[in-house]
């Protein structure tokens, strides 16, 4: 906790803590990865990035499908989930074109 002046100025719950952490490891690995990535050890990881996020994906839905309280009101949930995945594919695509029309229309990539 940050006091200023008497006051409470920044007050970090263990979930921001958590969260701190996750974000700096996440920060560490991608300067590793940039550090190293000549190294021929690590150009067969890219390979592993789908297997990795499938397993997860898996896992994630075992935890799902073990949480009972989820479950009983799958109907509420699914609507909303329903909402936000529309939502999140239409944003991607919106954001896909235009990044298409402002970097690959005009031949920004191999443009010199």
């Amino acid at each position: 906790m940050l006091r200023f002046r008497g006051k409470d100025v920044l007050r970090i719950s263990k979930y921001n803590m958590l969260m701190f952490i996750i974000l700096g490891l996440l920060g560490l690995g991608i300067s590793v990865g940039y550090l190293c990535r000549h190294v021929p050890a690590f150009k067969g990881l890219e390979q592993s990035i789908s297997y990795t996020i499938f397993a997860m994906l898996f896992i994630f839905g075992i935890t799902i499908g073990a949480n009972q309280s989820l479950l009983n009101n799958i109907g509420e949930f699914g609507i909303q989930a329903a909402i936000l995945a529309i939502c999140g594919v239409l944003g991607s695509l919106v954001a896909s074109f235009i990044a298409y029309k402002l970097f690959i229309k005009k031949g920004g990539l191999n443009e010199k």
